[in-house]
């Protein structure tokens, strides 16, 4: 089983170099991590601990690399109290009324299912960080701790 499992939504990339950012930081640190770009159901089940990190495309939407986890999760809920989260969403802040809808929307739906937000929703705005990846380097710290401490690894 993989200690993290990152699952991607993206449309420009931005949210795959984010993710990319976080799989190194998280290997360096000792902990083993997989990248899932199409994202489904069945990828909740290889690991105890999930990174979402996704854009908002649209008037608020996912993006179509997500869509599907996100519908199969509605179409067949399950149970995910074994499970610890945390989501990177990213969008533009100058969308006032769906910024990073999408993150928000994913973040709504683990919580709903039983899942444990082990942080906040990171929200990365386009407005402060042309390069997305930029906007998670203080957040790192934080998240290799959480899942330090989650994964019970010393």
């Amino acid at each position: 089983m993989t200690d993290l499992m990152v699952l991607v939504g993206s449309v420009y990339g931005g949210s795959v170099e984010v993710a990319e950012r976080v799989a190194e930081a998280v290997e360096a640190a000792g902990f083993s991590v997989e990248v899932n770009e199409a994202p489904t159901r069945a990828d909740l089940a290889k690991s105890l601990v999930v990174l979402i990190v996704t854009s908002t495309t649209g008037s608020g939407e996912l993006p179509e690399t997500i869509q599907p986890l996100y519908e199969q999760l509605q179409e067949q809920p399950l149970g995910l109290s074994h499970l610890g989260y945390a989501v990177i969403a990213l969008g533009d802040s100058s969308y006032d009324q769906t910024y990073c809808a999408g993150g928000l929307l994913l973040d709504e739906q683990l919580a709903d299912l039983g899942a444990q937000a082990l942080m906040p929703v990171l929200k990365i705005d386009a407005l402060e960080h042309f390069q997305p990846a930029e906007g998670v380097s203080g957040w790192l710290d934080n998240w290799l701790g959480v899942l330090k401490k989650f994964s019970q690894k010393d």
